[in-house]
C-alpha cells in the first residue's frame, strides 16, 4: 500500500513539473468568413475575381459570397443578420438605412454609365410614347429613382403613366406577356428583352452620378472586425484592377462561377471605381460626392413617402478602411 502511494505520488509531482515546463495555450479559433452577399449587376462582380483569383486570402480574410439574384430577398437576410456585408445602389442603402440605421458603406465599387436601361416593345420609340403605358421597375428604392429622371426629359411624370413593381429579372418576361410595355432592367437580363423584341429608350449615360453601389457592412461587423473589412477592400479593389487589365479572362471567370454566357457580360457602361476615386467620393465637399448624391435619393424619398427622416450621413458612410491601419 505504502509502495502504492509512493508511485503516485512520484506521478503526480512528475504531471505537475511537466505542466510547468510545457505551460498549456488557449486554443486560437479561426475567425468564421466574412459573408457578403451580392445580386446580378456587373459593376458587383469583381469579388467573384477576388475570390477565384485568391486575392481575399492573399489580403489576409476569409469571405463567402452569396449570390441572390432577388435584391429584396438579399437585403431582407442581411436585415435579418445572416450576413455581414451587402453590395447595394446608393438609393436601396438609404432607404435601409431608415429602419436599420447601424450599417456602414465602406466602398464604392461602381458607377452605372450606360449599363442600366430602360428597354421598351418595339412599338415604343421615344420615352415620351410612354404615356399611358405601363412601365416595370423596382419601386421604392433607386430604380423609381432613375425612372423618374427619365420622365423628366420628356417632360412626364409618374401621373402620366402606370408603374408596376418588377425586379431586373423579371422585365423580359414582363414584356413578353404585355404585362408591361417598358422596364428598368441591366444584363444579363437585357439580352433576353432584346431577343424578345425589345430595344433601349433610355440608359443611366444619361443620368451621370446617380446610379452608384456601394457594399455596406453591419455595424457590429464594422466594431468587430476591422482589419479583416479593410482587408476585403483591399482585395476588392486588386480584383476590380485586375478585370479592367484582364476583361476576356475577368470575364470567363465570371461566366464560370455564375453560369451566365459570356456574352453577356460587359464593363461597357459600367465604371468600377479604384482607390483614388474612392477617396474623392467620400469627401463631402467634393460636388460629386456620395454625399450629394444621397440627399438627392433622400428628399425624394421623403417626398414620396418611402423614409420618414434624412439620414445620418455622417456616420452611414465610413472612408477609414480606404486607408492602411494607423
Amino acid at each position: 500500500m505504502f509502495k502504492l502511494l509512493r508511485y503516485i505520488s512520484i506521478f503526480l509531482i512528475t504531471t505537475c513539473l511537466l505542466f510547468a515546463c510545457h505551460p498549456w495555450a488557449p486554443t486560437e479559433f479561426k475567425r468564421p468568413p466574412l459573408k457578403v452577399v451580392f445580386s446580378s449587376f456587373v459593376g458587383e462582380y469583381p469579388g467573384i475575381i477576388a475570390q477565384e483569383k485568391g486575392f481575399f486570402k492573399g489580403q489576409g480574410v476569409d469571405v463567402e459570397l452569396i449570390y441572390k439574384q432577388y435584391t429584396q430577398l438579399g437585403r431582407a437576410n442581411f436585415n435579418a443578420g445572416k450576413y455581414d456585408g451587402i453590395s447595394l445602389s446608393l438609393g436601396s442603402i438609404i432607404i435601409l438605412s431608415s429602419t436599420n440605421p447601424d450599417i456602414q458603406g465602406v466602398l464604392v465599387i461602381d458607377e452605372s454609365t450606360g449599363a442600366d436601361v430602360v428597354v421598351a416593345q418595339s412599338q415604343i420609340k421615344t420615352v415620351a410614347d410612354l404615356k399611358g403605358k405601363k412601365l416595370g421597375a423596382n419601386l421604392g428604392g433607386f430604380s423609381e429613382v432613375f425612372v423618374t429622371e427619365m420622365f423628366k426629359s420628356a417632360n412626364l411624370t409618374s401621373d402620366d403613366l402606370k408603374l408596376v413593381k418588377l425586379e431586373a429579372l423579371e422585365i423580359p418576361q414582363g414584356l413578353k406577356n404585355n404585362v408591361i410595355q417598358a422596364g428598368h432592367t441591366w444584363e444579363p437580363h437585357l439580352s433576353k428583352a432584346i431577343k424578345l423584341g425589345g430595344h433601349i429608350i433610355f440608359t443611366s449615360k444619361q443620368t451621370p452620378g446617380l446610379i452608384v453601389d456601394m457594399i455596406i457592412f453591419r455595424g457590429d461587423t464594422v466594431r468587430d472586425r476591422p482589419e479583416d473589412i479593410r482587408a476585403f477592400v483591399r482585395g476588392w479593389l486588386q480584383a476590380s484592377a485586375y478585370w479592367k487589365a484582364n476583361i476576356q479572362e475577368g470575364n470567363a471567370i465570371v461566366s464560370k462561377a455564375l453560369k451566365i454566357p459570356t456574352n453577356t457580360l460587359s464593363l461597357d457602361g459600367v465604371k468600377l471605381t479604384d482607390l483614388g476615386e474612392n477617396q474623392k467620393l467620400f469627401q463631402s465637399s467634393n460636388p460629386n460626392s456620395i454625399y450629394k448624391t444621397a440627399n438627392i435619393y433622400a428628399d425624394f424619398f421623403i417626398r414620396a413617402g418611402n423614409v420618414t427622416r434624412i439620414p445620418k450621413l455622417k456616420s452611414l458612410f465610413n472612408s477609414s478602411f480606404l486607408n492602411p491601419a494607423s
